[in-house]
């Protein structure tokens, strides 16, 4: 288990990270999430031992994180660390290498990720003549070469197409199931909501919003429903726990206050004689980030 207990980081006077805590299980994979500026980073750095925190503890399996366990430990950083005039072999056996991995070892692991990514035919090319979303499929590799048990990714899948994204979801998802512990760092909401159940938003170093995503998504008051059929907006805003409706072109979206709203709504909808759709909508984390921090995170 990844456990941070009341961790608080200061730079001179600036307070970057404010009492964070969460554990993250094996075979568990955890959100961290937060606009530029939150936190996340300086949180990354200091699991990783590349930061000492002001205050708290940052164990592994009850152990400090240090020298000794690093070699354990995967990070893909959202900036590229990639080497690029080095050859993606030579690249990976530097990377293998300091993560204690034997040469034979690093190049056996490195033939299978690369046909596993269908970057083969890259293995003696430069970095540099590689496009940017081959770049990250190394850089990639290069986190997950060691096997890691802790694995920290953030922004994972920059500058790839839906096609790739879809070969990165699998590996992640297969090393998760392997009993890895994954944390994961998406501007891409709908990435969060497909991996983690579990997730931390932070705000100016502070949690504002922490626990089990469908607990989160249950108690978040507003709901939105989708109505298709004969009334006018006029009408529909006129409904009692009504907060906001827009028309679109074939539809109604219906902002309630709560869930106690639907079935009041659904009787005055019943009401009509071409209703061709009603349908009771979960909030998306989107919308619930962009009211917990006042802006959007998809960018």
């Amino acid at each position: 288990m990844l456990k941070v207990d009341h961790v608080t980081k200061y730079y001179g006077d600036f307070l970057a990270v404010d009492d964070l805590s969460f554990s993250v299980n094996p075979g568990e994979i955890f959100g961290l999430l937060g606009v530029n500026g939150a936190g996340k980073t300086t949180t990354f750095r200091m699991i990783m031992g590349l930061l000492d925190k002001t205050k708290g503890s940052i164990t592994l399996d009850g152990k400090p994180i240090d020298y000794s366990v690093t070699d354990q430990i995967g990070f893909l950083t959202e900036e590229r660390s990639l080497l690029t005039k080095m050859t993606v072999k030579e690249q990976c056996l530097f990377y293998g290498t300091l993560k204690g991995m034997k040469k034979e070892k690093i190049l056996s692991r490195l033939d299978e990720l690369l046909e596993r990514f269908e970057v083969s035919e890259y293995k003696d090319k430069k970095i540099k003549e590689l496009s940017k979303g081959n770049q990250q499929k190394i850089q990639f590799i290069t986190a997950i070469i060691n096997e890691p048990r802790l694995l920290i990714l953030d922004e994972p899948f920059s500058g790839l197409d839906p096609f790739n994204v879809e070969m990165f979801k699998k590996e992640i998802i297969k090393m998760s199931k392997k009993g890895s512990i994954i944390i994961f760092s998406s501007h891409r909401m709908e990435h969060v909501e497909l991996f983690c159940k579990k997730l931390v938003v932070l705000l100016h170093g502070k949690t504002i919003l922490k626990g089990d995503l469908k607990k989160i998504k249950s108690d978040y008051r507003k709901k939105t429903v989708l109505i298709e059929g004969d009334m006018t907006k006029e009408e529909l805003e006129k409904q009692k726990g009504v907060l906001r409706v827009i028309e679109k072109p074939e539809e109604f979206e219906v902002q309630i206050e709560d869930m106690s709203v639907v079935d009041s709504l659904f009787s005055f909808v019943s009401k009509k004689k071409h209703v061709t759709k009603f349908v009771v909508e979960e909030p998306s984390l989107n919308d619930i980030f962009i009211e917990k921090t006042g802006e959007s995170y998809d960018k």
